[in-house]
Order: C-alpha cells, then structure tokens, then sequence
C-alpha cells in the first residue's frame, strides 16, 4: 500500500537526537507513512543511525547527500514524495504520537486548508521541559505590508501540507534562515494555512538551533524574512517576483554587517525607492524583534542601520508606527541596562527617551528583586 505520508526529515552531524525524532514518527497512531531522511553531508554517525532503523523498519528511507544547507537538502526530500501529504520534521524535535492521524484528520475535514501545523511544547537541549506551551493562533492569518512583515505563524518543523500545493509552488527557494516564510507567503495564494489547538509536538530549544545561534545569523534571518514579505507584496501588486539564485544569497548572507547584507541584496535586485526604505525599516525592526528574545545583542554599527532606517518616510499600515515605538523604546531600554548610553539615545531619539528611561529603570529594578 502506498504511504499516505512521507515525512522530510533532513539531518546535518544530528547524531545526538536523531534516534529519538525518528522514532516519535515511527511509532504514530496512523502507521501508513514513509521517513525520509536527508543527510546533508554529515560526519559523524547520522548515516549509520539511521541504516540501523532502516534494517527493521521498510518505511525509513536514506537519501545521503553533499552539505548544501537546508533548503538543498528539502527540495531533495520532496522530489522523492509521492504521497497525498508532505509533512516536516527536524532532526531533533519529537512528534506526539497522534500528530498526523489528527492533521490528516483535519485537511481531510477542510479542503480549502493547504497547510498546517499546530501547537508545541518546548524542551531545552537536552530534552527536559522548560514548562512553555506555544499555541500558534487556529487561523495562520498574515500582513506582509506590516513592518516587519507579520508572517504567517505556522511552526516549520511540524508542517503539514498536501504535496499538490508544494509542488504547485515549486518547493522552497533559497531564502537563507527564513525559506519556510517564504514558502507560507506562496502557500497562502493557494488557500487556507492554519494550526491545530493540539499539543502535536515537541520542539528543542537551544542555543546551537540555527536562528540562535549568533547576531550574524539574526541578520540573515532579518533580511531574507522581509525579502519573503516583499516578495509576497509584488506577487500580489502584479508586479514581478524578486529573483535571485542561491549564488547571490550566500554572497549577500557573507557579508559582515546589516547594512552590508541589505546593501547588497538591494544591489542586486531591481526595487523601487519606496521598496528599498521599506525594505530597510522592516530588516532594522525585524533584528529588534529577534534580538528581544534571542541569546544575542545589536551591535553598534546595527544601531546605526536602524536608526537611519527608522528616519526614512515609509507609508506604513495604522498602527504599525505605535509598535514601532515600542519596539524602539524597549531595545534601547535594553541597551542603556548594558550601559550603552550612546547607542540608546541614538536609536530611541528625544521623543522615546523618557519611556526608555522609565523602562531601563524598571528593568533595573526587577533585576534587583529577583537576583538578590
């Protein structure tokens, strides 16, 4: 019998954890699905691990590769499908066991959804619970005129779509940290994208994780998510879709700062003067956004960005400035606490600085309470 499911599951050196993701997918309630994993040039064990379940279990599939990064390693997973559905899984996340009997369960009920995932727990590195719960909002709604752009809200690593529609958007693009944005903005032309109330899975959260792992990452992350965003909004002004190949993208990741990296995407690509400013507030505050909860900080010369960005005119939607200001107001605080007065000042400007100070001093405080 055919598989209803084939599962991309790609692994990079993922030794530590990838047993125990492979056998969360395996040991489902809804057995009729394939694995298929994609060792993306690893050198440690993940091969052998993986040959080892192989031998016991027909419905793992190991497809070896050289590293390419992520976005090599899921195309290559797709052009394997051919079951009705595709669902994602990471290497070391770990799935609940009813996770796919409930989202075929759902998709069978709405087909005018083509994408879904769901609600998660978190586990730190070494599997424990931290005790958080994130429920994604049911309907996975988006504005990608928002700076930065409000993206569709669907956790990657429990993706859940029909493989007509990946296939009818021609998989993922080579939108370095944020090719699954990218892939929600052209998924959402299709139909519906939406979450399931459920706790379907278990998501590791640690410092070594791709989006956390450093500032340079941060920058990357911020400006590919808002070149997904604006490609959306030319898609559907019916103006051309920005195009760039993998090539350009890792010359324009390389580079060492954030104004060198938009510097250089916005070089490349044919945008108008509107774009280009809103291109460059969206990347400043989408950086602020990821450094408020991230193990990383802004540097100096990322101060400057942002504050040249924030001083450009850019039509924005009603509200969006308030939030702006707020975004602003709270990285500053967070820069004066570390006693980056300059920094602070230049990126808040007069207007912000009480609020900043007032933040900066209840920061100090609560410091001071909960650390005593």
């Amino acid at each position: 019998m055919p598989a209803e499911v084939d599962i991309i599951l790609p692994a990079y050196n993922a030794e530590a954890t990838l047993l125990v993701a492979v056998t969360s997918v395996l040991s489902q309630t809804n057995g009729n699905l394939r694995v298929i994993v994609i060792d993306d040039g690893s050198t440690d064990c993940t091969a052998d691990i993986v040959r080892d379940v192989a031998r016991t279990d027909a419905r793992v599939h190991l497809e070896q590769k050289e590293n390419g990064g992520i976005v090599s390693a899921l195309n290559a997973g797709l052009a394997l499908c051919s079951a009705e559905y595709v669902a994602r899984m990471d290497a070391d996340d770990i799935c609940e066991p009813d996770r796919f009997e409930k989202q075929i369960a759902c998709l069978r009920k709405a087909p005018d959804i083509v994408a879904l995932s769901g609600a998660h727990t978190e586990i730190d590195g070494q599997g424990v619970p931290t005790g958080r719960v994130h429920r994604p909002p049911q309907e996975a709604t988006a504005d990608f005129l928002w700076a930065p752009a409000q993206e569709p809200k669907l956790t990657h690593p429990f993706l859940f779509v029909r493989r007509a529609s990946l296939e009818q958007v021609a998989g993922y693009r080579a939108f370095h940290n944020a090719e699954d944005a990218d892939l929600y903005w052209r998924l959402a032309e299709l139909g519906r994208l939406a979450n399931l109330p459920d706790v379907i899975g278990k998501y590791r959260m640690h410092a070594a994780s791709i989006s956390s792992a450093s500032i340079r990452n941060g920058r990357t992350m911020a400006v590919f998510s808002q070149l997904a965003a604006l490609s959306a909004q030319r898609r559907a002004g019916g103006k051309p879709d920005l195009s760039f190949d993998h090539a350009q993208a890792t010359a324009w990741r390389a580079s060492e700062s954030l104004e060198a990296m938009t510097g250089s995407a916005l070089a490349d690509l044919n945008l108008t003067d509107e774009e280009a400013r809103w291109l460059r507030l969206a990347v400043a505050a989408k950086l602020m956004e990821l450094a408020g909860y991230r193990p990383y900080e802004v540097t100096h010369e990322d101060c400057c960005f942002m504050a040249e960005a924030f001083a450009a005119p850019v039509t924005l939607p009603d509200g969006n400035l308030r939030e702006l200001a707020k975004m602003r107001a709270a990285t500053a605080a967070r820069l004066l606490r570390l006693g980056r007065m300059g920094e602070a000042m230049r990126l808040a400007g007069p207007v912000l600085w009480p609020e900043v100070a007032a933040r900066a001093a209840m920061g100090r405080l609560y410091w001071k309470k909960h650390m005593a």
